[in-house]
């Protein structure tokens, strides 16, 4: 439901896009040069993901964080580049694994072109991605973002470990979603205050801004899941149920459901049952997940703000804020 919120944090964050508008031009300009290749796979499958719609909120949170901290040079540019080569590489492999179909309202890569093209392209941008960390010649930054991709790959074997198993509790849960998710966003305001050159103080202010913002945006995301319109959420709804994964509305819902209701539950995530969506999402309602989910999600949203207070003022600073306000009252 979209509420009056919602609609004040969509206009923040237009005005945000708007505020970086040249930098963001410049990054997609860079991502275009660096995704040429002589093979024509490779393009098509590269551009189709590209141009596929999505907020970029980790280049976002690159380029802003330079900024609020007063870089003047221009590797933020290079970096957020780098840093969407890398979100875009995770998520042509992540479709594979999840056998998804939809993504940011239309079919994902590996229904177009196959699971095979997918992998091999995720590849591909994962090592056009290290090829201009080279360039970047930033030790610091290449050794952060190096990291990141470890970290994400881990938290991709341990979602799948935790697959089908009903029984995952919320600090399992956490766990994973700050290796798949929040570190990349982590990743990116550690790599501007790098960049930027800044004390100790403001390094740790932006590694807790994204932490907390990229865990503010994943628990966002499990809960729309099941509370969204497959029209407004751009895939199908349900997927995490399909997939047999165990997200917070989920464990939540099964840790304060009545025994018969805990059953239908845990038997649709043992066997990724789908057909039991409708009365999945009554009890989700019923016990308050998706509200608890939010709660959550408001609780990091407010961490990734209160990190950022100590930066000095400045249109980049609310712009930052803007963000962690956008995270938790968008419907996408």
């Amino acid at each position: 439901m979209v509420n009056q919120k919602t609609n004040d944090s969509d206009k923040a964050f237009e005005l945000v896009k708007n505020l970086i508008r040249a930098d963001s031009k410049a990054v997609d300009e860079l991502i275009r040069e660096n995704l040429r290749s002589d093979v024509m796979l490779i393009s098509q499958v590269s551009e189709y993901i590209i141009n596929s719609g999505g907020k970029r909120i980790r280049p976002l949170i690159a380029l802003l964080a330079a900024k609020a901290l007063n870089y003047s040079g221009k590797n933020h540019i290079l970096t957020a580049a780098i840093i969407e080569f890398i979100h875009t590489a995770t998520l042509l492999h992540d479709d594979v694994v999840d056998e998804s179909k939809r993504r940011r309202g239309q079919d994902t890569a590996n229904i177009i072109f196959g699971n095979q093209a997918s992998i091999l392209i995720g590849d591909f941008l994962y090592s056009r991605a290290f090829q201009m960390m080279v360039k970047l010649d930033e030790m610091k930054v290449l050794r952060i973002l190096a990291d990141t991709t470890n970290t994400i790959a881990t938290g991709e074997v341990m979602q799948l470990i935790n697959i089908h198993d009903p029984n995952i509790d919320e600090n399992n849960y956490t766990q994973v979603i700050y290796r798949k998710t929040a570190c990349l966003f982590e990743a990116s305001g550690h790599a501007a205050a790098i960049l930027a050159d800044t004390d100790k103080t403001n390094r740790m202010a932006m590694i807790n801004y994204g932490k907390h913002l990229g865990i503010a945006f994943q628990l966002i995301d499990d809960a729309l899941d099941y509370s969204a319109s497959s029209e407004v959420l751009g895939k199908n709804l349900g997927d995490d149920l399909a997939e047999g994964k165990p997200t917070l509305p989920i464990i939540y819902a099964i840790k304060n459901s009545s025994p018969t209701e805990r059953k239908i539950i845990q038997t649709a995530i043992e066997n990724g049952d789908l057909t039991k969506l409708a009365i999945i999402q009554e009890i989700i309602e019923s016990t308050g997940a998706i509200k608890y989910t939010s709660m959550r999600a408001q609780e990091a949203a407010e961490k990734a703000v209160d990190a950022s207070s100590i930066l000095p003022d400045s249109k980049y600073k609310e712009a930052l804020i803007s963000i962690a306000n956008f995270a938790v009252h968008r419907q996408a």
